[in-house]
């Protein structure tokens, strides 16, 4: 009897391993099936080679863009491009919106080319350190009215603590939808802050100031010093606020007067009655100067160590910091000088 039982228990187990072995089998046929499916060769891409303007819904998934290049005879199969999509993370950030791209290419050619925002159409690029004002002139430009534009600033939804959005849009290239309104494309620049690393850090930031203080810091170090200098940058207005020192900060002033491009700065401008001349006015302006990139936020969260109150770029590249107000007037003769001589043109 347990012989049989033995003998029975073998053919069991011999059956299960056949039926692994044959849903394996199945398995790869299938994927081996899916590798091979239809695809252009790649195409060399000229001047005049045929192309379309396809539209990525916002929140597409990648076998919905997939279908939608089949659709337009970009690719050869929804499969090709699926699969391309699959085995590169970069396609995660296929933006919605317009794209030229060529027809019957490979489909590792139309990621590359849904990737290149040479191929968007209407490409709205937010710099930093750009103005909200700017910003809403670059919206126009894009197509919408100055009036709706206007509308959608007052109506936009902000972070808690904050009145207005000047500092929230956050500096990138954006592509939107086909019948995009305005207030969705300016709450999908804050939507846009909201998800940066830095941004998050700052939002919840609970020490000696607010996160509306610590995103104006960020937005006068953007504004003032070279990517390079940004640490520095913050330690020279911490420890002007340290010490209740004027914070005299001519990015400021030119916010105020809407001076973009001019490294000079006359003794009557620091005279202007303004919440945000930083000459007049003690402490920080009432908030952001611009809209600051993470490398700003990050310097106003990670100050360099160091004693410096004053800091001055006497030449382009050559920012020079200091605590001693005697050596500063020393390097703002020779700022002086290098200005008269055309240096900073």
């Amino acid at each position: 009897m347990k012989n049989v039982q033995n003998v029975e228990g073998i053919r069991r187990v011999l059956f299960s391993v056949v039926l692994i072995f044959s849903l394996t089998l199945g398995i790869f046929t299938i994927r081996s099936q899916d590798s091979s499916a239809p695809d252009y060769p790649f195409a060399q891409i000229i001047e005049s080679s045929p192309d379309v303007v396809i539209e990525i819904p916002k929140g597409a998934t990648g076998s919905q863009i997939a279908q939608i290049l089949f659709e337009n005879g970009v690719v050869k199969s929804a499969a090709s491009y699926f699969q391309a999509a699959v085995g590169d993370e970069r396609s995660q950030k296929v933006a919605p919106g317009s794209h030229r791209i060529n027809l019957e290419i490979s489909a590792e050619q139309a990621l590359e080319q849904l990737l290149d925002p040479k191929r968007i159409p209407n490409l709205l690029k937010i710099f930093e350190g750009e103005w909200k004002s700017e910003v809403g002139q670059s919206l126009v430009a894009y197509g919408f009215t100055q009036s709706q534009v206007e509308s959608a600033f007052r109506s936009v939804l902000l972070p808690k603590g904050f009145k207005d959005a000047e500092g929230l849009l956050f500096p990138a290239q954006y592509t939107f939808e086909k019948d995009t309104s305005a207030l969705e494309a300016i709450q999908q620049m804050i939507d846009r802050f909201g998800s940066d690393a830095w941004a998050q850090r700052i939002l919840a930031y609970k020490n000696e100031f607010t996160p509306l203080e610590m995103l104006t810091i960020a937005s006068i170090i953007q504004a003032e010093g070279e990517t390079k200098a940004f640490t520095k940058v913050s330690r020279v207005i911490f420890n002007r606020l340290e010490k209740g020192m004027p914070l005299q900060m001519d990015a400021t002033v030119h916010y105020v007067m809407k001076s973009r491009g001019n490294i000079f700065l006359s003794t009557r401008s620091t005279l202007l009655k303004s919440p945000y001349n930083t000459y007049r006015n003690g402490g920080l302006p009432p908030g952001p100067i611009g809209n600051p990139g993470s490398a700003a936020m990050s310097a106003a969260l990670n100050p360099a160590a160091g004693d410096w109150l004053y800091f001055i770029t006497v030449a382009p590249e050559d920012t020079r910091f200091t605590s001693s107000f005697d050596q500063f007037n020393e390097w703002k003769a020779l700022y002086t000088k290098n200005r008269k001589a055309g240096v900073f043109k």
